[in-house]
């Protein structure tokens, strides 16, 4: 199955949404978990170590799904990001 990168940038509100839509924005992802098609999901820092984005690295069927699920994403919906694009990726390290 493709391999798709959601990246999400922080608005100028980024922390205080983030707090308030953490468990709806995991709780999108744990169907996503348990079905074994996230690589790697977590949070972007700035200099300070604060979040300012998001990266989550996934299988989905093709570029329309996984533009879907990135749309259907609570950071999404409610503001959090201000900006989020999706790439299809590869794997090229840890060798597959």
């Amino acid at each position: 199955m493709p391999l798709y990168a959601m990246i999400g940038r922080d608005g100028p509100r980024g922390l205080e949404l983030r707090k308030l839509h953490r468990e709806a924005h995991l709780a999108g992802l744990e169907p996503l978990a348990a079905a074994g098609r996230i690589r790697h999901a977590g949070p972007l820092r700035d200099a300070d170590g604060s979040p300012c984005g998001s990266l989550v690295v996934f299988e989905a069927e093709d570029l329309a799904a996984a533009e879907a699920q990135a749309a259907a994403d609570p950071y999404v919906v409610h503001g959090v990001f201000a900006s989020h694009e999706v790439f299809e990726t590869v794997v090229v390290f840890p060798k597959p």
